[in-house]
């Protein structure tokens, strides 16, 4: 009864500072709907045609022979050719099962290790610079290490994913809980937050916002490890964006290359922007730090 009366009483207060803190904020003017996405996106589009300009530029430059390194107009030919082909979708597939998986993982066991580690100061003495330490570890070393533990399988790839990304959401966890104000720990202690209650009401809360960047860190991590995985474990009938990297390096075929960096490349910017970064904005207007 404590819990549900605690849980209400956050949830007014909650509302009532959403509306004190858009007191403060300026009414943005109404816009219409095309004009607000047209805002998002001409940004976007700008920067790629930027980029896809210098990279003309550098072909026509002569620098490298254009079998090695060919113009966007040639990668984007490999690339519709790619997308139209199945073998191509099943890598996909494969690769975010991979990832999907791994991250899943890697969210529960940092998760787990962050709130422990934050609430027990032998705990922290002992294991936060060994946490940092393991964050900061490349995840190429640990394949040689994945590799002798489980051979050449998903096993060895899941162990290097998971190992990336498992120590930034601990660390993100952990930085957030740290940076709760004392008087709004006091405050839940009053209102009879106390264990799991506390955690459920109070502690995680606040620190939800480090920890989403924590997430978005470990997502970062998990997806590099992943690639430098299937890079170095390619496993038979299980085709892969990593393995078709691999394949398209053996066969000199750089269109083949560079489409499939594009399409790993895409994939990273999608999780991103409907992601992490929606779930970013959905926290700063639940704060009233954004207009909606």
């Amino acid at each position: 009864m404590a819990v549900t009366d605690l849980g209400q009483r956050q949830s007014a207060l909650e509302a009532e500072l959403a509306g004190l803190d858009a007191l403060d904020l300026a009414a943005a003017p109404r816009q219409a709907r095309w004009r607000r996405v047209w805002s998002v996106t001409w940004p976007k589009l700008a920067a790629l045609a930027i980029g896809l300009l210098a990279w003309q530029v550098v072909v026509w430059s002569g620098w490298r022979p254009t079998y090695v390194l060919p113009g966007p107009m040639d990668v984007g030919r490999r690339l519709l050719s790619e997308v139209g082909k199945g073998e191509t979708w099943q890598a996909v597939g494969t690769t975010l099962r991979r990832a999907g998986f791994g991250f899943g993982l890697a969210l529960v066991i940092g998760t787990l290790l962050g709130v422990v580690v934050s609430r027990s100061r032998p705990l922290r003495v002992a294991l936060g610079s060994l946490i940092t330490g393991l964050q900061t570890m490349p995840s190429i070393a640990w394949f040689p290490l994945a590799i002798l533990l489980f051979k050449l399988s998903e096993r060895a790839i899941l162990f290097v994913v998971v190992v990336g990304a498992a120590p930034s959401i601990a660390n993100g966890l952990i930085s957030g809980i740290d940076n709760i104000p004392p008087l709004l720990l006091r405050a839940g202690r009053v209102l009879g937050a106390r264990g799991v209650a506390a955690y459920r009401h109070v502690i995680l809360p606040a620190a939800l916002p480090s920890f989403v960047a924590g997430l978005k860190q470990g997502w970062a991590f998990a997806w590099r490890s992943l690639m430098a995985g299937e890079l170095l474990v390619i496993i038979a009938n299980k085709p892969s964006l990593g393995a078709r990297l691999q394949f398209e390096r053996e066969f000199a075929d750089s269109a083949g290359l560079l489409a499939f960096m594009v399409i790993v490349l895409v994939i990273g910017i999608v999780v991103d922007a409907f992601g992490f970064a929606a779930l970013e904005r959905r926290l700063r207007r639940r704060r009233g730090l954004e207009p909606a």
